[in-house]
């Protein structure tokens, strides 16, 4: 089985990395052709389900950490 891993941002995205196949909420694949892919978590993204560094200019600070 290949290696995933998601890495939370301090107060930024989701960074995945590893082969994913990404499915949309019908179950559509959506293409992944990157190694890492960031994954917005502030909701201010122009490209969701992907980060484009909105948080940045909305001042997001995540609530809480992952453990």
């Amino acid at each position: 089985m290949s290696d995933v891993t998601v890495t939370a941002e301090n107060s930024g995205p989701y960074l995945v990395a590893g082969p994913i196949q990404l499915l949309d909420a019908d179950g559509n694949a959506d293409a992944v052709d990157r190694d890492v892919i960031a994954l917005c978590r502030c909701g201010h993204s122009a490209t969701k389900p992907f980060c484009d560094g909105s948080h940045k200019a909305q001042g997001f600070i995540a609530e809480e950490r992952a453990s």
